[in-house]
């Protein structure tokens, strides 16, 4: 089999998840660099990687540049991508400043890996939310179709990268030690026992752009601008793993007991749906795994053709390292690796 030399881009918190998925993936790295502002050691699960300074001409010789990304900022590959893309590299950028460019694929393997064939030099990973929310709808929609979804997210602090973490931490410290002292933020407001519906910035309608991308990505993803998709991000004092409560109506009508049978056989998904015995996905469940849980599938008395589902992903993994590393093995699998 023929191996890879690998960049990783960035050593945050989904940048040590990239390093973590390509070891357990046994991913066929032949080279593997990792690049970040500063020179450092970083380890991961006891292993030392040295990580170079990034400069644009750090990209002779690699086959594909995993760009950990910035949620809320510029990422890396505005800057460094060209430069990539130039040494002959394919970029596989985790950031949302390509996603919704016409000529970038924006991919989740289980939904759309063919699209990595069309790739000019950079494949866009979607947002966390988006990630496990198609794949669970992906094959609803190719079943029966989908003509809207309403969503509402239940977001962990690390998704706002490692601050988040520290900020969250901080905050349930001071309360167990009674400190009266101020914890600053790294999130828009404090987060322990606490919740708020602000991911992102305020945009038009005053719509968050958190909420806008569940909106745009699922739409590119599925390949259907017809969906009607509406949104609620709000995040929650949870370390890892994404909650969403979702609705949808189906095009066709399709029973729960059809759907559960469904995504049982649907790659990349666990259903976790016995509600009467207490069995439905919790953020618990779902850190440390690739998976996307489902549960509490259930009809809309109300409405023919509506369901809700309940769904649950790690977001470091298949919300973004995962994910990309999926990318990356459609990409040898397709043989576009260039």
């Amino acid at each position: 089999m023929r191996k890879y030399n690998i960049a990783v881009v960035g050593v945050g918190a989904v940048g040590e998840e990239m390093l973590r998925v390509l070891q357990q993936r046994n991913f066929p790295v032949n080279q593997l660099k990792v690049f970040a502002r500063s020179k450092r050691t970083v380890q991961v699960d006891g292993r030392d990687y040295q990580v170079e300074e990034l400069t644009k001409d750090s990209f002779q010789g690699i086959d594909i540049a995993l760009f950990a990304g910035t949620e809320g900022d510029k990422g890396a590959a505005v800057t460094y991508s060209s430069a990539a893309i130039a040494a002959g590299a394919v970029v596989i950028d985790n950031g949302a400043d390509f996603r919704m460019q016409p000529d970038v694929p924006l991919v989740v393997p289980e939904a759309n890996a063919p699209d990595v064939k069309k790739h000019k030099g950079i494949i866009a990973n979607p947002n966390c939310s988006t990630i496990q929310m198609v794949v669970a709808l992906a094959p609803i929609h190719k079943k029966v179709g989908l003509k809207r979804i309403i969503i509402s997210t239940y977001q962990a602090v690390s998704g706002s990268g490692r601050g988040g973490i520290v900020q969250a931490e901080n905050e349930f410290r001071a309360w167990a030690n009674r400190s009266q002292e101020k914890v600053p933020l790294h999130m828009d407001q404090s987060v322990a026992f606490n919740i708020f519906p602000h991911i992102g910035s305020f945009t038009d309608h005053d719509y968050t752009s958190e909420e806008m991308k569940l909106v745009n990505e699922t739409q590119k993803i599925l390949h259907d601008k017809k969906i009607k998709i509406s949104a609620t991000t709000v995040r929650v004092p949870v370390k890892i793993g994404h909650s969403e409560a979702v609705y949808i109506e189906t095009r066709d009508p399709i029973s729960p007991s059809a759907v559960k049978s469904l995504l049982k056989k649907s790659p990349g998904i666990i259903l976790m749906d016995d509600p009467q015995n207490k069995v439905y996905p919790m953020p618990n469940d779902c850190a440390g795994k690739d998976e996307v849980f489902v549960g509490r599938i259930r009809k809309d008395p109300m409405v023919k053709t509506g369901l809700w589902l309940w769904i649950v992903a790690d977001n470091l993994r298949k919300g973004a390292a995962s994910n990309a590393v999926q990318i990356a093995e459609a990409l040898i699998k397709f043989n576009k690796t260039s």
